[in-house]
């Protein structure tokens, strides 16, 4: 597969990238990567990222990670956390930290969910002049979810659907305004969409972690500096380089075979992709929404917002 990517344009906007503290979980070690010590947990970030555009007022955030109140998610999301995930701690949600670097919430004007898990949905009622995009495949996981289906670990509703645009990748949603919008390959990519017309940045479809899965690949300069949220295409760095797999685990109480991701043979493929660009690009950064060995070296250090991320 190529890992080219696209040569900048004459005066190529890029996109300004920051770090957004949005709470932070455990992980059972044993569900997101192989190990023997398959019961520890791991201290995670839920990240969020800030991009500003370098030629316009447009700002986007990747996801909006997990809420300060998460009793608040539906019954079943909760006794999952509880049961699953704790420690967890939000000492701000995404809206405080942008705040406290000095960028309000009416001033973010899209909203882009990687997918429409608990821990990155977050709070969206903060954004109300944003444009929410989300994968059209997550649509019906939405539409049966709570409170239609008491035991749904996905709230319905939660998304303001006058501004809410479902990207379909394999556009088969007519529904929608983006229907006839044109997805081509870049890069390892199959299928990404160059939303904003000018080269600066790609929604990348993500196959395999869940229904609606979306990337993000962005220019970081006018001179070919790229970084690439990955949202939970894989949730350790060495999927990413190839040295770990994906394990799936036994339920004892059940029975029933588990993975972090629903379709794992898609997920392995994307991950190959991933490892692709990295491998073939010296100047493409891949950050991922739950890199507990990052989160070690990073945590409120200089990449998170009001600082940013140098470019590669």
């Amino acid at each position: 597969m190529s890992s080219t990517l696209p040569p900048p344009a004459s005066n190529q906007p890029f996109w300004n990238v920051s770090a957004v503290e949005a709470g932070e979980l455990s992980l059972p070690v044993g569900m997101f990567i192989p190990s023997p010590a398959a019961a520890a947990k791991l201290t995670a970030p839920s990240l969020s990222f800030l991009l500003r555009h370098s030629a316009s007022s447009a700002a986007m955030v990747f996801d909006l990670g997990m809420r300060k109140d998460y009793e608040h998610y539906p019954p079943a999301v909760v006794n999952r956390i509880k049961t699953l995930f704790q420690p967890v701690a939000v000492g701000q949600d995404v809206r405080e930290s942008l705040e406290k670097g000095g960028l309000p919430a009416d001033a973010v004007t899209h909203v882009c969910l990687s997918h429409v898990h608990w821990d990155h949905i977050g709070d969206a009622t903060p954004f109300r002049r944003a444009r929410f995009l989300v994968g059209a495949a997550a649509r019906p996981v939405l539409a049966q979810g709570f409170p239609h289906d008491p035991h749904s670990l996905f709230a319905s509703g939660f998304l303001p659907e006058e501004r809410t645009t479902y990207l379909d990748p394999h556009n088969t949603d007519t529904s929608d305004a983006h229907a006839d919008a044109k997805w081509a390959p870049v890069g390892p990519f199959p299928r990404a969409l160059d939303f904003f017309g000018d080269g600066s940045l790609y929604v990348v479809d993500a196959p395999g972690h869940m229904p609606g899965h979306l990337n993000v690949l962005a220019r970081t300069s006018a001179d070919g500096g790229w970084v690439y949220l990955a949202g939970d295409s894989a949730h350790d760095w060495r999927l990413v380089t190839g040295e770990a797999g994906i394990p799936q685990v036994k339920d004892a109480a059940t029975g029933r075979v588990m993975a972090a991701h629903a379709d794992i043979p898609a997920a392995e493929a994307h991950i190959a992709r991933i490892r692709a660009l990295y491998q073939g690009n010296p100047r493409v950064r891949v950050l991922l929404a739950h890199n507990a060995e990052w989160y070690k070296e990073n945590k409120g250090g200089a990449v998170y917002w009001p600082g940013g991320f140098q470019s590669l």
